[in-house]
């Protein structure tokens, strides 16, 4: 008889809430195995050189796509990799090698503002706490959280709408709001997934359980998935992906 699909029990912030879930904990064990054998060290998408940088890109990619931002940054950071060199550019020059980012005005000022702070306040270093992160201009939770993760090796969870859409559409971690939705989603991911989880899920909706159309026929999980949209309910081939983007039409295994 299958496991019944139970509450997962929170880890974290003893006395809080129960998190509903529509899957059992063997079944969360398992979608979250498939994860990492497709993707063993999945990687972000946005190019950057040290934490700094990663700060930067992250902050610009806000209504923005990965592709669009590294475009813009990757002559930026030729030039200005750290906040000392970002302020010696200046505001109207950031603006020029970022016009191609929607919000661009604001986001050039914010660059400039946030390296402001790095400098007068923490030493021209990227301070390694969420607290302190989402001090610095243009910075808000998602950022702070991605910088945590990816520059500093903290198992965070940023929310954006790719994870959004699918614990809400999978039933996985179901909320209205990101910071709903991290909560949970902390609460159900088990520990030994978690430091992997934001890039796992983000990248499953950028290539697979994408938001118009999903394409339930590459996806792994597919017998698991409890979508009431999904097309298909036999699992793609469980096969080693690159660290991110789609594998090609027509690949096998990573060699």
């Amino acid at each position: 008889m299958p496991e019944k699909a139970a509450r997962a029990t929170p880890r974290r912030g003893a006395g809080k809430a129960r998190v509903r879930t529509a899957y059992s904990r063997a079944e969360i064990e398992e979608i979250f195995h498939r994860f990492s054998v497709q993707r063993p060290e999945p990687k972000g998408e946005l190019d950057h050189v040290n934490p700094f940088t990663l700060v930067v890109a992250v902050a610009l990619s806000a209504q923005a796509t990965d592709v669009g931002v590294n475009k813009a940054t990757r002559a930026l950071f030729k030039v200005a990799d750290t906040p000392e060199k970002m302020l010696a550019l200046g505001e109207e020059r950031v603006r020029d090698y970022i016009k191609t980012i929607g919000l661009y005005r604001n986001k050039a000022k914010n660059v400039i503002a946030l390296s402001e702070m790095l400098v007068r306040e923490f030493g021209g270093e990227v301070p390694r706490t969420r607290e302190e992160l989402v001090r610095l201009p243009g910075v808000g939770r998602k950022t702070a959280n991605v910088v945590l993760s990816m520059a500093f090796g903290q198992p965070t969870l940023a929310v954006d709408t790719h994870i959004l859409r699918l614990a809400n559409r999978l039933k996985l971690a179901p909320g209205k709001t990101p910071d709903e939705v991290e909560e949970r989603l902390i609460r159900v991911i088990p520990d030994h997934f978690l430091f992997h989880a934001h890039h796992w899920l983000i990248l499953h909706g950028r290539y697979v359980c994408k938001a118009r159309r999903p394409e339930c026929e590459r996806c792994v999980i597919a017998d698991l998935c409890k979508a009431d949209e999904k097309t298909n309910a036999v699992p793609a081939p469980l096969v080693e992906w690159p660290p991110n983007g789609p594998l090609p039409v027509g690949d096998g295994p990573v060699e």
